[in-house]
């Protein structure tokens, strides 16, 4: 699959031009040419290894690309942070354990040059109930929620978000995305990385997918999931022994098969030649259903596809 990528345009809130970056033998960023606009939502996805973690630390300025230029509304990461445009919410560290929340959030908020009220901020969060509770005495989902605070303590302008939702409840995670979306209807972006590709299919405005440093696709969900080549097919038999299995795996166009019990999943490129040919080995399917790629399988099946290409 060949994706063709673009240079960030000129109203870009964040761009990255042709970047690389190695540790020892590794590059982990690969030319990354890529734009975040203002006022948009964008996923990063990508497998462990895929360059997220290394793409996020240049674009915040936690170290420097061996080539290529990584900007920030025009200007390096460290001159936007420092004028108080960019906030960060990262997967874990940078709490202190012997302060209460509220004093955590009151020095992020003094730190700030364009800094929010406290019981805003607190409120915002979702954590004004827990204000004067421990930082050290909180749970997984309420630290999230601490952090989320800390990223937006100012009037930023990009808000980045590392797994943000990691330890929420479903109630959580609910009403963090609600706030997101307010944000970037006020016209910040934000860039969050996630492992909860459901989160990315209904939140984010682009979802872009790193494999090897390198950016594989770009583009809304739908766009993704059409980039996949590939639909899925369900349905029930009443005999799905041995020797009927393998003659499944003969279908045409045929890239995965799951049978459990009697019911048969596959992924095919072409769908309505597989199903033909289903009829044509005499199966009669039960409650048959032929529908698109949900974003998880669409990105399975795009990094599954590089990864094939790669070892040819």
């Amino acid at each position: 699959m060949t994706i063709t990528t673009t240079a960030p345009p000129a109203t870009s809130a964040v761009s990255f031009e042709r970047v690389t970056k190695s540790y020892g033998g590794v590059r982990a960023v690969d030319g990354l040419t890529l734009g975040l606009r203002p006022g948009e939502t964008v996923a990063l996805l990508g497998p462990n290894g895929a360059g997220k973690s290394s793409a996020l630390d240049l674009l915040l300025g936690l170290r420097r690309p061996d080539s290529g230029t990584v900007r920030v509304f025009g200007t390096s990461p460290r001159e936007a942070i420092t004028q108080g445009r960019v906030g960060a919410m990262l997967q874990s560290g940078g709490l202190m354990g012997e302060v209460t929340v509220r004093e955590m959030v009151e020095l992020a908020c003094a730190l700030h040059p364009r800094r929010h009220r406290v019981n805003d901020v607190l409120a915002r969060a979702g954590i004004a109930q827990i204000a004067d509770r421990k930082v050290d005495k909180l749970s997984g989902g309420q630290e999230q929620r601490v952090r989320f605070a800390l990223a937006t303590a100012g009037a930023n302008d990009l808000i980045v978000l590392d797994e943000p939702t990691t330890g929420m409840d479903v109630t959580a995670r609910q009403a963090f995305w609600a706030t997101m979306r307010e944000q970037a209807d006020q016209g910040r972006a934000v860039l969050f990385a996630t492992h909860y590709l459901e989160e990315a299919d209904a939140i984010a405005d682009r979802v872009l997918v790193l494999h090897r440093g390198r950016l594989l696709a770009d583009g809304t969900a739908a766009e993704i999931k059409a980039k996949a080549g590939a639909r899925k097919v369900s349905f029930d038999l009443v005999d799905t022994g041995t020797e009927l299995t393998a003659r499944l795996r003969e279908l045409p166009f045929l890239t995965s098969l799951d049978v459990t019990g009697h019911t048969v999943r596959l992924q095919s490129t072409d769908a309505d030649a597989t199903v033909h040919a289903l009829y044509g080995l005499g199966v009669y399917p039960h409650n048959l259903e032929v529908a698109g790629l949900g974003l998880e399988q669409a990105f399975v099946a795009i990094t599954a596809a590089e990864e094939a290409k790669s070892a040819c």
